[in-house]
């Protein structure tokens, strides 16, 4: 690539674990397409035969990213689109439809927030976060959902949140993608007579261009967070994202798929440092092995 995207490997050169040609003859919408995780699974889509859609608030990422797959002959146009506002949410998707045809796949991927303890959080830093991730998600499901109801056809939803357990200093977040997760539960059922799918991926600490909003001294700690002892990158958020929102995936729905190295059973991540009330906790549990006798 001639302009890389911060935080992802060049997305042209990654082994895909996912059948060739499995995407062939879909539409494949990726909300938040200029971040690092939107735009891998963007590239592995039309990797693996889609047309894609990337779509997101900043047009010279989503340039970045169509750019790049043009150069090497795979389908992707771009949308600008602020999932905060229905108006705009309606009106990408009228975009798209000009096309031809409804996505086959919508990954929601667009989002943000920022490390805080949580008595610091002022209510405009928490309005603007939950505004983004749950009010600006449930408009796009809801959308989508209602344009494959009326034209009698299903699809598939995957969103991307965050892995809940152990995850500190972003307590605006964690509430946000709970409610996303719940609501997908929720939909998953009422939907599946109209062959909507809808599930979750929960990535823990991947190595992408988000993590610019912590300090350097806790990125050091994330590869320390699960039982694993590493971190994950943004293509294998994407492989995760379309198996189970593609074909692969056609009787999974309603569930949330961790890619956290095992750090929702283990382990613990604190976005804005941690209390030396808990460091001494640790420290007090940190009793010497023993040998056998």
């Amino acid at each position: 690539m001639n302009d890389p995207i911060e935080g992802l490997e060049d997305p042209a050169e990654q082994r895909s674990n996912l059948a060739a040609g499995s995407l062939d003859g879909r539409l494949v919408l990726v909300l938040g397409g200029g971040g690092s995780i939107g735009a891998a699974c963007a590239w592995l889509a039309g990797r693996l035969g889609a047309r894609v859609v990337v779509a997101g608030r900043k047009q010279d990422k989503l340039d970045t990213v169509t750019s790049g797959m043009q150069a090497r002959g795979l389908a992707c146009t771009a949308h600008t689109v602020d999932i905060r506002d229905r108006a705009s949410v309606e009106a990408l998707y009228d975009q798209v439809l000009q096309s031809g045809a409804l996505p086959d796949l919508v990954i929601q991927s667009a989002g943000g927030q920022f490390p805080s303890p949580t008595l610091d959080i002022v209510e405009k830093g928490w309005k603007a976060v939950i505004d983004t991730n749950l009010n600006g998600s449930f408009n796009v499901m809801q959308a989508i959902a209602r344009r494959w109801r009326d034209a009698g056809r299903g699809g598939s939803i995957v969103n991307i949140v965050v892995s809940p357990r152990g995850l500190q200093g972003v307590a605006h977040t964690v509430a946000a993608r709970a409610g996303v997760m719940a609501f997908s539960e929720a939909v998953a059922v009422e939907w599946a007579p109209l062959g909507i799918r809808v599930n979750c991926v929960a990535p823990g600490a991947i190595r992408s261009a988000g993590w610019a909003v912590y300090k350097p001294e806790i990125r050091a700690l994330y590869s320390n967070i699960n039982p694993l002892r590493t971190t994950g990158t943004p293509w294998q958020i994407a492989e995760a994202s379309i198996f189970v929102g593609g074909p692969a995936g056609a009787f999974i729905t309603g569930e949330t798929i961790e890619v956290s190295g095992g750090g929702n059973l283990w382990g613990e991540c604190w976005t804005a440092g941690k209390p030396e009330w808990f460091k001494e906790a640790t420290r007090a549990l940190d009793v010497p092995a023993t040998g056998g006798g």
